[in-house]
């Protein structure tokens, strides 16, 4: 296994059923509920120096889905390109989720999930198992339908070990 398949399984292992589409909207749902409960200023709130804040843990949720979006739609309609990788801790430091509403980055959330939902429960079962190359990997558009949501549940652990029991919800 290649140090990238073993990145990837690390993400594939946290979606906890077979039916990773329903698992999609599952993941949204319970980060739309947590997030829908918190104030503004229990957002702004970081687990420790150096971390992101939960706004910005948001918009990061938001901007990882929109790169595997767009990698989804290439590889689906047939780009032989090498799709560009990212650095997240740029983005992050790039996005100002601090300046926005807690409101204003759910709103967003809301509507990256719901495009992501209406496209991979639209698109033709055999593009699923569409390849192409992200970040000099091989990847099927599946394999990324379903990073989001394992990427989703890593973060949503996260958020459950490391900030809300912080935030003496847990």
């Amino acid at each position: 296994m290649t140090d990238f398949q073993k990145y990837i399984q690390r993400y594939l292992d946290l979606i906890p059923s077979k039916d990773w589409l329903a698992e999609l909207n599952k993941s949204g749902e319970k980060t739309i509920g947590i997030y829908s409960n918190l104030t503004e200023e229990q957002s702004k709130f970081a687990y420790a120096e150096g971390k992101w804040t939960l706004k910005a843990l948001l918009l990061h949720l938001s901007d990882c889905e929109r790169v595997f979006q767009y990698r989804m739609v290439a590889i689906a309609r047939g780009d032989k390109n090498n799709l560009p990788g990212f650095d997240e801790n740029e983005y992050a430091d790039k996005s100002y989720a601090h300046e926005r509403s807690l409101e204003s980055l759910l709103d967003e959330y809301k509507l990256v999930r719901k495009s992501s939902q209406i496209f991979l429960e639209t698109i033709h079962p055999t593009a699923l198992q569409s390849k192409g190359i992200a970040n000099n990997n091989e990847i099927t558009v599946e394999t990324i339908g379903k990073l989001i949501v394992g990427h989703n549940y890593h973060h949503l652990n996260i958020i459950e070990e490391r900030y809300l029991s912080k935030l003496g919800w847990m």
